[in-house]
């Protein structure tokens, strides 16, 4: 058990959901993880409680600033039934990248991951066993104070929830198709784009809702100043092979710095396949497609692990990729993360984190 973790469990466990039903994000565990911070005394109060709502005042900050900050990572049941989460590390990392951008307080990166661990162990039930599915760790923390002056909040509450989760789209690991953005802009240099923060959701659902629309599943951003350079999809980090070489766009202060970006490069650069990080054009690409070098696409994140990219309409140029089926690349990388996420193929990088060294039973 953590020191200074409490824990108060429920007396009424939910029923569990159907694990080939889960979709994503629609279901939530028994129990979760809060910690307080009033500054001047800094981060405390740590604890499991049942899941719950929260009471907030009406003029909490983080209603009216959007004062917030998040996380997205996953545990893994093994056919051992060990339970494993993968590079927790990097998403304190970012958390704390995020927190500094928005003026949140640090946290304690190891304190919260020993946290969640008990959580997960308190959860250990809920852990889905079918083909696809995770629990899904959602850490966030939101500003509390009951003010409406603009200033950086003195109080906050950092909460950590799960659910169980099948796949984040809900035709699988198939092709997607994507519209290319050219009129909304959803991050710029110098804002919030690598930061996880709520805003740069809400402000990308009006472009999600237009693609919608007309048949695509997601939007592939460009750059805010001159709509030219690709920057990523709405949920995901984007990647291209063009002529054997993979390409992705560079971290330039308005990409989320992804965890299974980070993996997903180093593990093309362990089978030796050229990957560069720089800048793409839209033009760029259209013309590796039109002259036929653009071999695949794929966007990578926590929540989908790979999506392969089926389609790409810029300007109504539609450029269908690889006939419209998952690539060979894509279908490696997929199979190889989710391996190791899941214990099924060595860890050679370290990157698994066991949650107990026993055996859930």
């Amino acid at each position: 058990m953590v020191n200074n973790l409490l824990v108060e469990k429920t007396n009424s466990p939910k029923a569990k959901p159907d694990q080939k039903n889960l979709g994503f994000g629609k279901y939530f565990t028994d129990h979760m993880f809060l910690m307080d911070y009033t500054e001047g005394k800094g981060w405390y109060n740590a604890r499991i409680v049942p899941y719950g709502p929260f009471s907030l005042d009406p003029s909490a900050m983080v209603f009216h600033y959007g004062q917030t900050v998040f996380e997205g990572l996953k545990a893994y049941k093994t056919a051992d039934d060990r339970v494993l989460l993968f590079r927790p590390d990097k998403n304190m990392e970012r958390l704390n990248i995020s927190n500094d951008r928005l003026s949140i307080p640090q946290v304690d990166g190891d304190f919260i991951i020993e946290s969640l661990k008990e959580l997960v162990k308190i959860e250990k039930d809920w852990i889905p066993v079918e083909e696809g599915t995770s629990l899904y760790i959602r850490p966030f923390i939101i500003a509390t104070d009951a003010s409406l002056g603009v200033h950086a909040a003195h109080n906050y509450l950092l909460a950590v929830i799960l659910s169980p989760v099948g796949a984040y789209y809900p035709e699988g690991l198939k092709p997607v198709r994507i519209n290319v953005e050219s009129e909304f802009v959803r991050a710029v240099r110098g804002g919030t784009g690598f930061a996880k923060t709520a805003g740069n959701y809400a402000s990308s659902l009006k472009a999600q809702e237009e693609a919608h629309k007309s048949g695509y599943s997601q939007v592939l951003w460009l750059d805010g100043i001159q709509h030219k350079y690709i920057e990523e999809v709405g949920s995901m980090n984007v990647f291209f092979k063009i002529n054997g070489e993979v390409l992705t766009p560079a971290l330039n202060g308005s990409i989320l710095n992804g965890v299974t970006r980070d993996s997903i490069i180093t593990l093309l650069k362990d089978w030796g396949i050229p990957v560069v990080e720089r800048q793409i054009s839209i033009e760029e690409l259209y013309e590796a497609y039109s002259n036929g070098t653009l071999e695949e696409a794929f966007g990578t994140g926590t929540a989908a692990v790979i999506s392969p990219i089926g389609e790409l309409n810029w300007l109504d140029h539609k450029m269908i990729l690889n006939k419209g089926e998952i690539g060979e690349l894509s279908q490696k990388l997929y199979d190889t993360i989710t391996g190791i996420q899941n214990g099924e193929i060595e860890d050679k990088f370290g990157w698994t984190v066991e949650v107990e060294s026993v055996k859930l039973v």
